[in-house]
């Protein structure tokens, strides 16, 4: 099991801009399939977006975001980020990271942080 803290969360006006980081402890963090994903009160767990190992040239995007959110990782720094840009009120959410060897696995998941866009 990987262990995975995030952090960034926080208040932000619609239209405003966060960045969510995502730090790994483990040796193997560039073999895994990194993931964002996030859950607002009443819903389900939700798909944000997901980076390959290969990087950037591997990155899924819930269309919901899409133009919007931005998905990076550095191995050297076992971190993943998710840029998000032109929030809107409907992504409050708590976002969650999670880590993956194949795409079919649970995964290991963070402790989640707390996103609330509002005026």
């Amino acid at each position: 099991q990987e262990q995975l803290v995030e952090s960034g969360g926080g208040l932000v006006q619609p239209g405003g801009s966060l960045r969510l980081s995502c730090a790994a402890s483990g040796r193997i963090f560039s073999q895994y399939i990194m993931g964002w994903y996030r859950q607002a009160p009443g819903n389900q767990r939700e798909l944000v977006a997901v980076i390959g190992k290969s990087g950037s040239d591997s990155t899924l995007y819930a269309n919901s975001v899409k133009g919007r959110f931005t998905i990076s990782r550095d191995n050297a720094k076992k971190t993943v980020y998710l840029e998000m840009n032109s929030l809107k009120p409907e992504d409050t959410a708590v976002y969650y990271c999670n880590a993956k060897v194949l795409p079919t696995s649970v995964g290991s998941w963070g402790q989640g942080t707390q996103v609330t866009v509002s005026s």
